[in-house]
C-alpha cells in the first residue's frame, strides 16, 4: 500500500500545512494511497483537492453544481452502528474534503487503467462506443460502479458467470443523472444493461464484440468478463481503526467542527459567533443551488450526532433523523413498505420512496440530508418535491432554537419566518396511515389512498419541478358512489414561497359525495388557489397542471356513466367505474400510476466489403483510457508552479461606455493581483479575441461595450475563489447617454440597416426561378415563423487554456478549441508577434459542437496576455 503523507500542499494556492502533534487533521484514501493533511481553507472541496494535489484526475470540472456527474467518485465509509463498510456515489465537486476524514475514495483510475488492467465497465464501455469525447466517462463510470457494487451486496441470487445481481432497469437508473452530450445515451445504456442477469443480448446495439445474429455462445465468451470484488480493495486497514475512534476535528482557528452528542452541538449554536459566519453542513448539496461564494468562519457538520442521523419507529410513526441522507430514507421506506404488509398505509411510504427517487440522482441523494432540503424550503423557498409530499401526509417536525425545543406541523414549520443559521430542524416524522382509526365520523370500511405527481423537464436526474403535488384521501363506498371521509392536497413547486395545502379545496371536497360536478368545481376552486407568483415562468401551465392532477387523482372515483351521457366512451366509463371499485374494496393503492418503462430501440446497419472498414465496428483508440480518466485533456496538464487565476467580468448593459471598474475591498479579496483590460494589450499587438467569416471580435470592450456578456476585463488572483468573488462583485461604471437604443432583435436590425458585411463568397448562387417554381407547385407550402433567442453548445469541457513559453521566445498554448489554425492566427494577431513564434496545440476536447470554433480562442489568448502584462502563468477557465 503506497502511503502519500502531505508534508507541504496547497488547495488554490492555500497552504496546506501537515499535520502537527495534538492537531487531528484529515485522514483520508484515494485509490488506496493515504493520504494525511490539515485543512485550513474549509471551503475546498474534494474535486479541487484530487485535481491539484494528486496525480488522479478522472474527475472532471463540469458544472460544479452538482447536475453533470462528471466529477463523480465513490465513496467508502465505515457504518459503526451496522458495523459495515458502504460504497456510495458522490459528487465531488460539492463534497468538502474536510467531510471525507477516515473514508476511502476510488476514482475512475482506481478501478482499473492501462498499467495495471483495465476493469469490465472500462472495456464494455469502449466496446459499445460509449465513449465519444470521453469528457463525462469516468463519472458515468463511476456511477454505474456503484449501483454494481450495491446490488452485488444484495442477498439475491447468484448470477450467470460475467453477469452481476443488477438488473436491467437498475443498470438503466444508475446514469440517470450523468449528462452526455455526444452518444446520444443508447450505447452508455447498452454498455451498463450487459452487466445486467436479466439483460437479453439481442436488444443490445452494435458493439465491437459480436456481429448481429451470432448465437449466445459466443457472445458471451466475447464480453469482457465480469466477476465480482474481484480486484477492488475500497477500504484499506490503515482507516478501520480510525473511522471506529471519536469524530472531533479541530484545525487551525477551530473552524471546523465535528460534535459527537447533541451537547456539544447545541453549545456551538449558542456561541458567541455572529450566526452568518457559521455553515451548518450534512453533504452541501445546497451549494450547487445556492452559489455562496463567501466565506464562514464556522462550519458545524452534523453527521457525526447520533440522534440526527438515526430513523426511529414507534406507535405513532417514523422518525427520521435530519442528517440522514435521502437515499437512506428511500432505502428504509421501501424495506416499511414491504414488511408492514397488513398496515393500511403501506402504500404510503412505497409511495414517498418513488416520488424520492425522482428528484436530484443517485450521487446527490447519497449525500443530501433529509432536513438539509426542508430547511432549504422553509429558508430559502426552495422548490422542494420532499416538502410537498411530506406536508400531504401531516408529517411533524422538531426544530431547536437557542435551547428552546418545539414540535410543528410540517405546514406551520414553512409558513414562520426564515430560520436564523443558529436554529437546527432536528428530525422529522411520517405519521403511520390508519383509516379506520378512532375518528367516528370514518366508517369502518373506509380505505386510504395516497397518489404523488410531478411534471418537470426531465422524469430523472436534476431538473426542478414545473408543479408537483401529493394527495391523501380516506374514502369509503356509499349508495350513491364514493364519499369523502378526510383528504389533505399539497401543492409546490409552483412559483411561491413555499409548498402549500390547498386549504379551501379540502374542506369543500370533505364529506362529499364525488360527482361530476363536484369534480368540476373542485378543479375551479384548485386553479384559484394555485396561482403563481408574477414573474413565474410557464405560470399558466403551472396552474393547468394543477387542475390536472387533482382531476386524475379523483375521476377514478366517480360513475361518470351515470352523470354523463354521451361525454365518455364506454371503454372510458368502465375504466373509471373499474378504478373506484377497485380503490373501495381495498385494493393497493399504488397501482394508478404507471410505471417507468425502459428504453429500448433497433438498430439495422448494413456494412459491405467494398468500403472497407467503413461500416465496421470498430473499437475507438483511446476509449478505454477515456473510460478509465488517463486520457489527458487540458485542465489536467500540471499548472505551473505560483500559478494565478482568472474570471472575466462582463458586460451588464447591451450597449454603453465602459467610464471605470472598481474592485471592491475586503478581507475576502485577498490575493487580488491585477485587472487586465484591452488597455493592457501589447503595443504592437490588436484588441482582438477571436476571428469568424463576419470579421475580427474584440477581446476586451474598450470605451464601448456593445452586448451583454462581452468581456470588460480580468481579475487575476491567487486562488480562484478570489477571483470569482472579485469578479462577481466589481462594480463597473456605465454611460449611455447619447447612445442610440441597442439593437436587440432582427427587426430592428433590419429597420436601422445593421447588416455584417457578407463575404462575397458566401453569397448564394441563384439557380431557377424560385416565385415562379412556387406558383407553379403542386401543393401550396404553409409558411410559419420560429424565433430563437439563443443557442447553448453545452460542451461538458469547460473553455481552457494553458500557455507555457518556449525556446527563442516562442509560446506553446495548450488550448481546447476546434479550430487551432484560427486559434493560432489570432493569438499572434492580438500580441503582435509573427505566427511562427507561437504554436497551437489541441490533443482532445471535451465535447464542442461548435461552441469551442470562436469562443475558445479568447481563453486562449488571454493566458498569454497575462503571462505578457503580469510576468505570471494563469490558468482560464471560462
Amino acid at each position: 500500500m503506497e502511503s502519500a503523507q502531505l508534508t507541504q500542499m496547497e488547495v488554490n494556492n492555500t497552504k496546506i500545512p501537515p499535520t502537527e502533534a495534538g492537531n487531528r487533521g484529515l485522514v483520508f484514501a484515494v485509490n488506496g494511497e493515504k493520504f494525511e493533511v490539515a485543512i485550513t481553507d474549509h471551503s475546498t472541496t474534494l474535486l479541487q483537492f484530487l485535481r491539484s494535489h494528486t496525480r488522479f484526475k478522472s474527475p472532471k470540472l463540469g458544472c460544479g453544481e452538482g447536475g453533470c456527474g462528471a466529477c463523480v467518485v465513490v465513496l467508502s465509509k465505515y457504518n459503526p452502528v451496522l458495523d459495515r463498510v458502504e460504497d456510495f456515489s458522490v459528487s465531488s465537486c460539492l463534497t468538502l474534503v474536510c467531510s471525507v476524514d477516515g473514508c476511502s475514495i476510488t476514482t475512475s483510475e482506481g478501478l482499473g487503467n492501462s498499467k495495471d488492467g483495465f476493469h469490465p465497465i472500462h472495456e464494455r464501455f469502449a466496446g459499445f462506443h460509449a465513449s465519444q469525447c470521453g469528457y463525462c466517462t469516468p463519472g458515468m463510470c463511476m456511477s454505474f460502479f456503484s449501483a454494481l457494487a450495491k446490488a452485488d451486496k444484495t442477498n439475491r441470487p447468484e448470477p450467470p458467470p460475467g453477469f452481476s445481481k443488477l438488473t436491467v432497469s437498475e443498470a438503466e437508473k444508475s446514469i440517470a443523472g450523468n449528462l452526455c452530450r455526444c452518444t446520444g445515451y443508447r450505447p452508455i445504456a447498452d454498455a451498463c444493461k450487459s452487466f445486467a442477469a436479466d439483460v437479453d443480448l439481442e436488444d443490445l446495439g452494435i458493439n465491437s464484440f459480436w456481429r448481429k445474429g451470432e448465437p449466445k455462445e459466443v457472445k458471451l465468451r466475447r464480453l469482457p468478463s465480469y466477476t465480482p470484488d474481484v480486484r477492488f480493495n475500497n477500504y484499506p486497514e490503515f482507516l478501520r481503526g480510525r473511522s471506529k475512534s471519536a469524530k472531533s476535528l479541530h484545525f487551525q482557528n477551530n473552524s471546523w467542527y465535528s460534535p459527537t452528542t447533541l451537547e456539544e452541538l447545541e453549545s456551538l449554536l449558542n456561541s458567541n459567533a455572529t450566526g452568518d459566519d457559521m455553515r451548518i453542513v450534512v453533504g452541501n448539496t445546497g451549494m450547487g443551488y445556492y452559489k455562496e461564494l463567501g466565506n464562514y468562519n464556522r462550519y458545524i457538520d452534523l453527521r457525526h450526532v447520533p440522534e440526527l442521523s438515526m430513523i426511529r419507529k414507534n406507535h405513532q410513526g417514523i422518525e427520521i433523523g435530519a442528517a440522514v441522507t435521502i437515499s437512506k430514507v428511500i432505502e428504509f421506506l421501501k424495506e416499511e413498505g414491504q414488511v408492514n404488509s397488513s398496515s393500511d398505509g403501506k402504500q404510503v411510504f412505497k409511495k414517498i420512496a418513488d416520488h424520492m427517487e425522482k428528484i436530484a440522482s443517485g450521487f446527490i441523494r447519497n449525500s443530501a440530508s433529509i432536513g438539509g432540503n426542508l430547511v432549504m424550503a422553509q429558508r430559502k423557498n426552495f422548490p422542494s418535491d420532499i416538502a410537498t409530499v411530506l406536508l400531504a401526509v401531516g408529517s411533524i417536525v422538531s426544530i431547536t432554537t437557542g435551547y428552546n425545543h418545539e414540535r410543528l406541523t410540517l405546514e406551520e414549520f414553512l409558513a414562520r419566518p426564515p430560520m436564523d443559521s443558529r436554529s437546527l430542524l432536528f428530525s422529522v416524522q411520517i405519521p403511520f396511515m390508519e383509516p379506520k382509526g378512532n375518528a367516528t365520523s370514518i366508517a369502518s370500511d373506509s380505505n386510504l389512498v395516497f397518489e404523488t405527481y410531478r411534471a418537470a423537464p426531465r422524469p430523472l436526474g436534476n431538473a426542478l419541478p414545473y408543479l408537483n403535488a401529493a394527495f391523501l384521501a380516506v374514502v369509503s363506498p356509499h349508495v350513491k358512489g364514493v364519499l369523502i371521509n378526510n383528504i389533505q392536497l399539497a401543492f409546490g413547486a409552483y412559483g411561491t414561497k413555499h409548498a402549500i395545502r390547498a386549504n379551501k379545496v379540502e374542506d369543500y371536497l370533505f364529506g362529499k359525495i364525488l360527482s361530476v360536478n363536484v369534480l368540476y368545481e373542485a378543479v375551479k376552486l384548485v386553479k384559484v388557489a394555485v396561482v403563481p407568483d408574477f414573474g413565474t415562468s410557464h405560470a399558466a401551465y403551472r396552474t393547468s397542471l394543477a387542475a390536472t392532477f387533482l382531476f386524475q387523482f379523483l375521476s377514478p372515483f366517480i360513475n361518470v356513466g351515470a352523470a354523463i351521457s354521451g361525454g365518455l366512451s364506454d371503454g372510458f366509463t368502465g375504466s373509471l367505474q373499474e378504478d373506484s371499485s377497485r380503490i373501495c374494496n381495498g385494493s393497493s393503492i399504488g397501482q394508478l400510476t404507471n410505471s417507468t418503462s425502459l428504453s429500448s430501440a433497433k438498430q439495422e446497419v448494413t456494412s459491405s466489403r467494398e468500403y472497407y472498414p467503413v461500416g465496421e465496428p470498430m473499437l475507438k483508440s483511446g476509449a478505454t483510457i477515456q473510460a478509465s480518466g488517463e486520457a489527458q485533456y487540458v485542465d489536467d496538464i500540471p499548472s505551473p508552479p505560483n500559478c494565478l487565476h482568472g474570471s472575466f467580468i462582463y458586460s451588464t448593459k447591451p450597449l454603453a461606455r465602459v467610464k471605470g471598474v472598481d474592485l471592491i475591498s475586503n478581507n475576502q479579496l485577498s490575493g487580488v493581483a491585477a485587472l487586465i483590460s484591452y488597455k493592457d494589450i501589447p503595443e504592437r499587438g490588436e484588441n482582438v479575441g477571436s476571428v469568424a467569416m463576419l470579421g475580427f471580435e474584440p477581446l476586451f470592450a474598450d470605451d464601448l461595450t456593445r452586448c451583454a456578456g462581452e468581456p470588460i476585463a480580468l481579475v487575476v488572483a491567487e486562488k480562484q475563489k478570489s477571483a470569482d468573488l472579485a469578479a462577481n462583485s466589481a462594480l463597473v461604471k456605465y454611460d449611455t447617454e447619447n447612445l442610440d437604443p441597442p439593437i436587440l432583435t432582427v427587426e430592428e436590425a433590419v429597420e436601422r440597416s445593421s447588416f455584417f458585411e457578407v463575404p462575397a463568397f458566401l453569397y448564394p448562387k441563384q439557380v431557377g426561378d424560385f416565385s415562379k417554381g412556387m406558383a407553379e407547385a403542386d401543393y401550396t407550402i404553409l409558411s410559419a415563423e420560429i424565433k430563437l433567442r439563443s443557442q447553448y453548445h453545452f460542451y461538458m469541457e469547460t473553455q481552457t487554456a494553458l500557455a507555457v513559453p518556449d525556446e527563442d521566445n516562442c509560446i506553446v498554448v495548450h488550448t481546447s478549441t476546434q479550430c487551432p489554425e484560427y486559434a493560432h492566427r489570432t493569438i499572434a494577431k492580438c500580441l503582435g508577434i509573427p505566427e511562427h513564434n507561437v504554436r497551437v496545440i489541441t490533443r482532445r476536447v471535451g465535447g464542442g459542437f461548435g461552441g469551442k470554433a470562436m469562443r475558445a480562442i479568447p481563453v486562449s489568448i488571454i493566458n498569454i496576455q497575462i503571462k505578457v502584462s503580469v510576468n505570471v502563468f494563469v490558468l482560464c477557465e471560462d
